[in-house]
């Protein structure tokens, strides 16, 4: 009789799920909130890096992939699911296939070379948008055999790599394309307007009529969006759509000075600072920018004009990608987080020394900056700088798999590692 009611419940328990499912579907009902049983992310056994790096609780880093023939820059997924890196001083773009689905990739696959520096990477309809030294081309597989041979250029309106020679792109919420340029010296008034600034193009790479200086007699400014950012390696769009960019400091003022812009609210047809102002502080800031006293700034012009960063780190740490923790495999209190790939110092002193490592940065529940933490760590030799020949790794950049997992590219490694939430 026992087993009779047993089946009775499991049935009636069965129909209410599916009931309850329908309506919910169906936009009418109660919608019921059952705990979901799914298959937990694959995670490989441990290994040097899971030895060697330190995690947040409730994490577990593996190496993805390894000895990856170039260093690895810029990452993007792939509409094959897989994830493509840019190889900068090869010139190559690398496929990165997990088909078994263990956590690791299977192998390493070259699907474009005699790129121009390529860094960043970006997929739209189909085609492969790179970011290149001095040109913005979009690649992609026209004949199936699964290399990347059909190339288009999109702009060459793009500043030769001189200093700063990374350039990277992301289409924004209007549909543009969006392309960052450092610049091409320390401190220093350029002479072509495209460096230090972000530009922003259609994405046939013709210029948008709403630009700032869209009809403009020189066709260098036309393509310009935002300026006075030193070199912005990255940059990327809250829910809120607002456009956030990070940005390198300049030397030669100590250990110290200038902070790193790590979140800039960036505007259109605004200065930013560079080279004339920083923001100063380090943490959450607010107020103007100051002056940086060894040039001097252009009659009529203050410091009070330019956008200043609402979140900044120490001087030196040099933050390259960056990337928000939003609709993850991560648990909740993770998501709420930008999370930036500090490449580290090479040139500040013996006590104070900038780590290289993945930080995480807080963001309170209107999605603004509140506080920073380390999220990777361990990648220095102690006591040795970021650049030293000890060191095991540097993060270049950090974005989230399709499957909800955090990817890093470690361009002193030559590696790709994977984080995962675990028990």
């Amino acid at each position: 009789m026992w087993r009779w009611w047993i089946i009775v419940i499991i049935v009636c328990i069965g129909w209410t799920i599916v009931g309850h499912t329908a309506a919910a579907q169906s936009g009418g009902g109660m919608t019921l909130y059952l705990p979901l049983v799914s298959k937990a992310p694959p995670l490989p056994p441990a290994d040097e890096a899971g030895r060697r790096l330190q995690v947040a609780p409730g994490f577990a880093i593996r190496i993805f992939a390894e000895n990856l023939p170039q260093r690895p820059r810029f990452m993007a997924f792939g509409p094959d699911g897989w994830l493509y890196v840019s190889l900068m001083n090869s010139g190559q773009i690398a496929r990165l296939p997990d088909r078994n689905s263990d956590g690791r990739a299977d192998t390493i696959e070259i699907v474009a070379s005699d790129l121009n520096l390529p860094h960043g990477l970006e997929w739209r309809d189909g085609w492969l948008y790179v970011a290149e030294g001095d040109r913005i081309e979009r690649l992609r597989d026209g004949d199936g055999n699964g290399s990347l041979e059909t190339r288009e250029l999109i702009t060459d309106n793009i500043p030769a790599p001189v200093g700063h020679s990374s350039r990277t792109l992301h289409f924004g919420p209007d549909g543009k394309l969006y392309v960052s340029a450092g610049s091409s010296c320390n401190y220093c008034v350029e002479d072509d307007p495209r460096r230090a600034a972000i530009l922003r193009f259609n994405p046939d790479g013709s210029i948008p009529g709403d630009n700032p200086f869209a009809t403009d007699l020189d066709p260098r400014r036309r393509p310009v969006w935002a300026w006075g950012l030193r070199n912005s390696v990255d940059f990327l769009w809250t829910p809120g759509g607002e456009l956030w960019a990070d940005h390198n400091g300049s030397d030669g003022l100590g250990d110290d000075l200038p902070p790193e812009e790590i979140v800039i609210p960036v505007q259109g047809g605004a200065w930013h600072g560079w080279p004339y102002c920083y923001t100063p502080g380090v943490g959450v800031v607010s107020g103007p920018e100051v002056q940086d006293t060894r040039i001097a700034l252009p009659a009529g012009q203050t410091c009070d004009q330019a956008v200043p960063a609402r979140f900044t780190a120490p001087a030196h740490s040099a933050p390259l990608g960056m990337t928000l923790g939003e609709g993850t495999l991560f648990p909740p209190a993770y998501r709420q987080s930008l999370y930036v790939a500090y490449h580290g110092s090479w040139n500040t002193t013996a006590g104070n020394i900038r780590d290289c490592k993945v930080e995480r940065i807080l963001l309170n529940e209107v999605g603004q900056p509140i506080a920073a933490e380390p999220f990777v760590t361990g990648f220095r030799a102690p006591g040795k700088p970021c650049g030293d020949a000890a060191t095991y790794g540097r993060p270049a950049d950090v974005i989230f798999g399709p499957e909800g997992a955090m990817y890093i590219s470690d361009d002193k490694g030559l590696r790709i590692y994977r984080v995962v939430p675990v028990p």
